[in-house]
């Protein structure tokens, strides 16, 4: 189905065939009428890839010799022991506290983290006291809630709590940006918007009084023409996802994994890094928002568009099964570092960003059982 302003029309024909495309893509079609009133398409064009910024002449925005940005997401902590170990080895090597010699002069150059959603795990609800009695389904007891605060007895703030102190603990030394996730207390609908400072007593402190991390994709010209550079202000950016923002020179693009985890519903047969490079060459960051992606009903633009000057050198996604990555070119001789972040809970994996030359390595986390 092709829609504009103007209507919709039923689009056929054996072309459509050899093209991927989903519900929401920037396409335009060449065919044409058939007797049963549908459009038999012969041929089909896509925005491909926009235009990349201007760089900066600001000499301190573009020193990136030597620095490094470290990628994570699915940290999903749980507030318990069982991921605390791989969590407090990954501090201190941020720290670089801990490791080899090699591998903490390697630590040293990481100038940034940046935190791709899913930061704590799916909450549940904690047993009521009640329910180890005897007779607790026949007591007939009517559980008590309180009107305002939260029930300590239905609610642990223990993730929350251990997410603030290690957050608390990097950012003396490295500044952090956390982008929320599908298992995040935030919004359900994209973009989902920064997490809420009361949920960070001790990090809150770190960041910026105002935030300068663009809201979401840029929605107009007169935005497209703004460089905002995060680390401008503070240490601690809670940002929105997906999210856009600059690191020097480099222009970040980057969600929490639903804008491509819901595309992978329909086609099976693509990796998460191809079905990016198909999200970078339509100019849409998330086609299939609204009809099967909760968003905000934006009526004047659409938010998640990529115009022209807002092509991005890094692309990043996070939460996903595999670490990925691969360049991606335009016919202006855009180039994008596509990254598939995997989950660090399952995983054990940090990405780690070359500013200057792009360049991936990767740093592995394990922990082993001794057997008794």
């Amino acid at each position: 189905m092709l829609e504009d302003e103007s209507g919709r029309v039923r689009l056929t024909g054996p072309f459509l065939q050899s093209e991927l495309l989903v519900t929401g893509c920037i396409v335009a079609v060449m065919g044409t009428e058939n007797a049963n009133g549908d459009f038999e398409v012969i041929d089909s064009k896509i925005p491909d890839l926009p235009k990349h910024p201007p760089a900066s002449t600001d000499s301190h925005a573009s020193t990136s010799k030597g620095q490094k940005v470290a990628i994570v997401s699915g940290l999903n902590i749980t507030g318990t022991s069982d991921n605390s170990l791989a969590l407090d080895m990954l501090m201190e090597w941020l720290l670089g506290e801990s490791a080899s010699p090699e591998l903490q002069a390697s630590a040293a150059q990481i100038t940034r983290l940046i935190i791709a959603g899913d930061s704590l795990a799916e909450a549940n609800p904690l047993n009521s006291r009640d329910d180890h009695l005897p007779n607790a389904s026949t007591s007939g007891k009517k559980a008590s809630h309180k009107k305002y605060g939260y029930d300590s007895a239905s609610y642990d703030p223990a993730p929350v709590l251990q997410l603030d102190l290690l957050l608390a603990t990097l950012l003396p030394s490295i500044p952090v940006t956390l982008l929320p996730g599908a298992s995040d207390p935030a919004n359900v609908s994209l973009p989902q918007q920064p997490l809420h400072a009361a949920l960070f007593p001790r990090s809150r402190a770190y960041a910026a009084a105002a935030s300068v991390a663009n809201p979401a994709v840029n929605t107009s010209a007169k935005a497209a023409k703004q460089n905002v550079r995060v680390e401008d202000a503070g240490t601690f950016h809670p940002t929105t996802n997906p999210t856009l923002f600059s690191i020097g020179d480099n222009l970040f693009l980057g969600s929490g994994g639903q804008t491509i985890d819901d595309i992978s519903k329909y086609i099976s047969e693509c990796t998460p890094l191809e079905l990016m490079e198909y999200t970078l060459r339509w100019r849409l960051v998330a086609p299939t928002a609204p009809d099967t992606l909760w968003c905000y009903p934006y009526q004047s633009a659409d938010p998640f568009v990529l115009r022209d000057g807002r092509c991005p050198h890094v692309y990043f996604v996070g939460n996903q099964a595999h670490f990925a990555t691969t360049i991606v070119s335009g016919h202006d001789g855009q180039k994008v570092r596509c990254i598939s972040v995997p989950k660090f809970s399952e995983t054990g994996q940090v990405v780690l960003l070359d500013l200057e030359s792009l360049e991936i390595e990767i740093v592995r986390f394990d922990v082993f059982e001794q057997p008794i």
